[in-house]
């Protein structure tokens, strides 16, 4: 057994230790296992957590209240240990994080709201090296936490009931209905370090509609400001922060100048955003049995990270009488900036009808994407503007380099009845339809931020990158369950998809629970699910530019990726399996214990990144020529000043086998004068492998230079070990008159990803990066001076828990370098599961009326 699977077997074995004296004491049922669910079921009835044939986990009431940073992501990965959250992303990952269910991808879970489909996100996750790569899920930062009344996160697949895509599990957000209740809520705090300021405030209220209806609205704000992490640039430092003797004085009079010297590159750190959220839910009853409903949402959002410093010379032209012009002495910063619109909208009308049970509902949502690169300039631009003037002039240094967007419409028809049939419990029979309407567009930007190899360190899209797709697709399904035996419940679904793209699918699922006696129940799943690849995955493009890479993404359904080899994306194909026990050795305590297997066939990942060409010292070499073709057919004009030039892509390169177990144990007890104490313990051990890849395209094979597999070793290592083996999460929350405490640990396995200078995990520098098993505690303090008005202190990474540095290596010249083909000593690992900045302090206000 593995030293870090032997820890959290040895801390869950703890809590349940701490927990057994308490055994005996009286305590209140457990709130998550007594709630009654409404998710992996499609009975109208409904039924308790602890009685679902599916793992169901409830997560709400306190969950959201000692969480530091206000963030439904934040609440569902220091809750769920099969939940993962993403703690820093490059490029534009950074700007729009996500998260996943039982390390697949994020694209793999379905996220509800009231159980309608919410839209995804038009930020393509297109960073290569990281697990979250090619997602563009639902965006969990535009669901205010303090619209939500609990969230229901069912974990296995269920494709077959709530869409062919739920491969990994559902999300379900339910949302507040109360016609009085209101909550005023305000926080603030920063990391260790001073940086990274948070401020955000949240108020909910609801109304009465008369006497027969209610509406619940939600305001909020969040703040955060930049943060940075790792120490100087090793292009112009060496590791001690001592300036390197330079050829060239202009970069090195003017890098004393920049700001944060020597610390000049702030790439690496969270970047700075202002997010507004409005949400309502409403309910109106036309008669006893006939209700309108609506719920509906709009968000916005301006953010931004900074991206690699250029150095001043990295801009410079020669005036028409022949003088040379820096512009920008220091040197310059560039960030990438978004501007994004989110906006939904549900309407639906159910009721009963001679005991039939009846919603028809359409939702309507999108997300709108403008981005922008500032603080930059055009090298390419620059020296033909500036050649046409006698005298200096000041370069573009903002860019509108375009907009990307998605809209989702969906509408539903779903009925369900009881019949008395003679068996144990009624036979639950529920059907319906779904119609969906998706679609994804590229505009171009302002040409001056595509012109030649564009604005620095992100190219504006150009028009080869513009269009706009669309899918429909069309399904029914049926679902029946029901008891035929006294304790053994039986649930059988199946559904039939059409997309206009890829034609027509069936997934079906089977799902069983026998409750041998109130003490114990096993259950199983087997179930298989079909995700066609999202609109973004097929036809995304973009170039992102270092000072030492241009990476273009190619669209796989282009003309200019089959002149690499490549061609359209196929759908993914899933099979399920899962197995299971419940139970209850003394009541108030519940065990459960869950082992599962998904087996996807054509995965959908990214290809790595595979080099058209290599500049080592002095010298190009060509590493395939079709690459650079393929480049050269998408429109692309690449910075001459590069070391690296080559493509990425998505690709059904991959089938994979996740197999892992999760174990849950959840207890309250009561202590008397020394108070009241929920306790919560969680494991999961989640391991893919990777059991078949697809060939690299002759035409970009290269031997001697080792391209020579279309998955380089730093995307394998992506899909199966960067996210951690090993999750543990053992939680007491202590409640005493006004006072509460909730302590948490989390145990977080290794994580590694092979590394090297050209970024594939091969070659010079090839390092398996490893960051080791670390538990993270985070430790809220309450006190409710009034019975209304409640004060919060608390710290996440109590203890300032820290992920290592990327090693350096020779650099050839005497010197060293990161290891990763980075610039900036000391980068904290990207992937650390539980972020890159270490310990956030914080103080929070609640005031409930």
């Amino acid at each position: 057994m593995p030293k870090s699977l032997l820890l959290g077997t040895s801390v869950l074995a703890l809590s349940a230790a701490i927990a057994a004296p308490a055994l005996a004491a009286d305590a209140a049922a457990n709130p998550s296992s007594a709630q009654v669910i409404v998710t992996g079921t499609r009975s109208t009835a409904g039924l308790k957590a602890v009685d679902s044939p599916a793992p169901v986990q409830v997560v709400g009431g306190n969950a959201f209240k000692v969480v530091g940073q206000q963030d439904v992501m934040q609440v569902l990965s220091q809750t769920l240990p099969s939940f993962n959250a993403q703690g820093y992303g490059a490029d534009t990952s950074q700007l729009t994080l996500s998260a996943a269910l039982r390390g697949l991808n994020p694209d793999d879970t379905l996220v509800l709201v009231d159980g309608k489909r919410r839209h995804t996100t038009a930020d393509l996750a297109v960073d290569g090296g990281s697990p979250y790569q090619g997602s563009a899920t639902t965006d969990l930062t535009f669901i205010p936490v303090g619209a939500i009344d609990h969230i229901e996160v069912l974990q296995d697949g269920a494709a077959a009931q709530y869409g062919s895509d739920a491969i990994a599990g559902v999300v379900n957000i339910i949302l507040k209905n109360s016609p009085e209740a209101g909550v005023i809520s305000a926080t603030a705090g920063q990391y260790y370090e001073g940086d990274g300021t948070t401020g955000a405030w949240s108020i909910n209220k609801g109304f009465a509609l008369g006497d027969n209806g209610f509406i619940n609205l939600t305001a909020e704000e969040r703040y955060h400001d930049f943060s940075q992490q790792g120490g100087p640039d090793q292009r112009l430092f060496n590791p001690n922060g001592a300036l390197k003797a330079s050829d060239n004085p202009i970069d090195a009079a003017g890098v004393v100048h920049a700001p944060g010297y020597p610390d000049v590159n702030h790439i690496y750190g969270d970047p700075q955003y202002n997010v507004y959220n409005l949400f309502y839910n409403g309910g109106y009853n036309i008669t006893p049995d006939v209700e309108l409903y609506s719920f509906g949402s709009y968000g916005h959002r301006d953010i931004s990270a900074f991206e690699n410093y250029r150095v001043p010379t990295k801009v410079e032209g020669v005036t028409s009488l022949g003088a040379l012009v820096v512009p920008l002495p220091n040197g310059f910063d560039p960030r990438e900036q978004i501007t994004e619109d989110d906006y939904s909208f549900t309407g639906g009308i159910k009721g009963v009808v001679s005991g039939w049970n009846w919603d028809l509902s359409t939702t309507y949502g999108g997300d709108t994407d403008a981005v922008a690169t500032v603080d930059s300039a055009n090298k390419q631009l620059f020296p033909v503007l500036q050649a046409a003037s006698a005298t200096p002039i000041i370069p573009q240094r903002d860019f509108t380099d375009g907009q990307f967007a998605t809209t989702e419409w969906t509408s539903n028809l779903d009925i369900d009845k009881q019949f008395n049939v003679g068996m144990a419990s009624p036979l639950d029979v529920a059907f319906g339809a779904e119609y969906q309407q998706d679609s994804f567009s590229i505009q171009a930007g302002e040409p001056s931020s595509y012109f030649g190899a564009g604005a620095q360190s992100f190219t504006g899209y150009g028009p080869t990158d513009a269009g706009k797709h669309t899918r429909s697709d069309e399904a029914v399904y049926i679902d029946l369950s029901g008891d035929p035996l006294a304790n053994l419940h039986l649930d059988v679904a199946g559904r039939y998809a059409n997309f206009s793209d890829f034609g027509d699918t069936v997934v079906g699922k089977f799902t069983a629970r026998y409750d041998f006696s109130p003490m114990i129940a096993i259950r199983g799943t087997i179930s298989n699910g079909f995700r066609a690849p999202t609109l973004a995955e097929e036809f995304y493009s973009g170039t992102n530019v270092s000072p030492s890479f241009a990476q273009v993404q190619l669209p796989p359904n282009s003309p200019a990726a089959k002149v690499a080899g490549f061609g359209p994306l196929k759908p993914e194909k899933s099979d399920n399996y899962s197995i299971g026990i419940v139970l209850h050795p003394v009541d108030r305590l519940q065990i459960t214990a869950d082992a599962y297997e998904i087996d996807i066939t054509d995965r959908i990942v990214g290809s790595g990144f595979l080099l058209g060409s290599e500049q080592i010292g002095v010298v190009n070499h060509i590493i395939s020529q079709a690459v650079l073709n393929a480049i050269t057919a998408h429109g692309n004009t690449l910075d001459s000043g590069i070391s690296y030039a080559g493509i990425q892509l998505f690709t059904n390169g991959v089938n994979t086998r996740t197999d892992g177990a999760e174990v849950t144990a959840s207890y309250s007890s009561d202590f008397g004068d020394m108070g009241h104490v929920d306790w919560s313990a969680g494991f999961n051990w989640n391991q893919t492998t990777v059991t078949k890849v697809a060939p690299l395209p002759a035409v970009d094979v290269n031997v001697p230079f080792g391209q020579t597999k279309l998955l380089t070793k730093q995307a394998i290592s992506a899909l199966t070990t960067m996210t951690p083996r090993e999750k543990v999460v053992v939680g007491a929350y202590w409640t005493l008159d006004r006072w509460s405490v909730n302590l948490r640990e989390t145990v977080y396995g290794p994580t590694s990803e092979w590394i090297s200078i050209n970024q594939t995990g091969s070659g010079r520098g090839a390092t398996n990066f490893t960051v080791p098993t670390n538990a993270i505690t985070d430790l809220d303090i309450g006190f409710k001076v009034t019975p209304q008005l409640r004060l919060n202190v608390g710290a996440n990474n109590l203890f300032d828990t820290r992920p290592p540095g990327v090693p350096n290596v020779p650099n050839g010249s005497g010197g060293v370098q990161p290891a990763d083909g980075n610039n900036v000593y000391g980068e904290p690992a990207q992937f650390s599961p539980w972020g890159i900045d270490g310990g956030y302090y914080y103080g929070r206000v609640t005031f409930t009326f």
